[in-house]
């Protein structure tokens, strides 16, 4: 009978499924063709009882519209599936992810800390915001110091008018984690003191507001200049190269005496002169000295018992020198082009 026929084939397209766009258009043409099920049907009806042609037009109109539908649903299954498929290759190799690189001061500073730390000096830390009492006052620093001046330094708060020591600034170097560091610390002892420091100054190409610094402080029973000077020659040839020489100009701290400049031999020339250096052959890179008593006893540490040495040198200088840039803005204008330089570095 052609209604069970109907029911048969209402029972298949319920049940219809589709691997890909071929099954797709197999199933169309078997069941909506010309020369399809349905199609077939219709040369059927025509053979079939006046009385029952209403019904049976009806179930062969449902029947065409539910393949219609169930057909119509799978094509737009398969478009979304291969849509999908289009972007997404599983067979492939992962996409390469863009990773970021080290910025060359964070670079360079690492380098200095991984040089000093074989040599047994340990981190330490200290606060950006501090006080006068350890930026200026436990350093010797005197009264009319004219870092101490606003036009030189940057105040945040004057908590007493009588009483400059307890006055709130931005550090203008690190050697204040020094100073809190013996406050706490008994000799011996071999510190590092990494971080950025603020000064009231024009910027330009040789100057900025703030830059980064690294200071060392070495506190024992019968250290010597010869020590430090050791040190220090250590330290440049590990950075610029065996060959490096260094020499010590006499100069002034206040928390040093005596007080040293290092030169090195320019990196550039060899020593042998040129404009980089001036034609001297030299290049400064650092301070030094021993560590005047006064500070030792501001900081709680006998002076007659332990002597010391520090040194504190700028990272921008090195790295100016290690990778001749001639601006000191471009270490802090973000710009990709001039960062993209240093993916190789690390």
């Amino acid at each position: 009978m052609i209604l069970d026929k109907i029911e048969t084939l209402l029972k298949e397209v319920d049940n219809l499924s589709a691997k890909n766009m071929e099954d797709v258009e197999q199933l169309r043409r078997k069941y909506l063709s010309k020369k399809g099920e349905i199609s077939a049907l219709m040369g059927d009806f025509r053979n079939i009882a006046a009385d029952q042609k209403r019904s049976v037009g009806i179930k062969i109109n449902e029947l065409k519209k539910t393949a219609t539908e169930k057909i119509n649903s799978l094509r737009a299954q398969m478009e979304n599936t291969d849509e999908t498929s289009d972007h997404i290759d599983l067979t492939r190799s992962a996409y390469p992810i863009n990773v970021g690189t080290r910025h060359p001061l964070t670079v360079v500073k690492n380098e200095i800390i991984d040089i000093f730390g074989r040599m047994g000096f340990v981190l330490a830390d200290g606060p950006e915001i501090d006080d006068d009492l350890h930026v200026f006052t436990k350093l010797n620093f005197a009264a009319d110091h004219p870092a101490r001046d606003m036009q030189d330094t940057f105040f945040i708060e004057q908590s007493d008018p009588n009483d400059v020591t307890k006055n709130v600034l931005l550090r203008s170097h690190t050697s204040g984690d020094q100073a809190h560091y013996m406050e706490e610390h008994q000799p011996p002892f071999r510190i590092l003191c990494p971080g950025r420091v603020y000064r009231n100054e024009a910027i330009s190409a040789r100057a900025h507001c703030f830059f980064h610094q690294v200071e060392g402080l070495y506190v024992d029973k019968g250290v010597s200049f010869t020590d430090l000077k050791q040190v220090l020659l250590t330290f440049a040839r590990e950075m610029f190269g065996p060959d490096t020489k260094i020499r010590l100009r006499p100069s002034y701290f206040p928390f040093t005496e005596p007080s040293a400049e290092m030169d090195i031999s320019c990196n550039i020339c060899g020593g042998k002169g040129c404009a980089f250096c001036k034609y001297t052959g030299w290049v400064e890179i650092l301070g030094c000295g021993m560590v005047d008593p006064n500070v030792l006893e501001a900081g709680g540490i006998d002076s007659k018992i332990y002597t010391g040495y520090a040194f504190g040198m700028g990272v921008e200088r090195i790295a100016n020198l290690k990778y001749r840039v001639s601006d000191l803005r471009m270490f802090s204008e973000n710009d990709i082009n001039f960062l993209k330089e240093f993916e190789s570095v690390y």
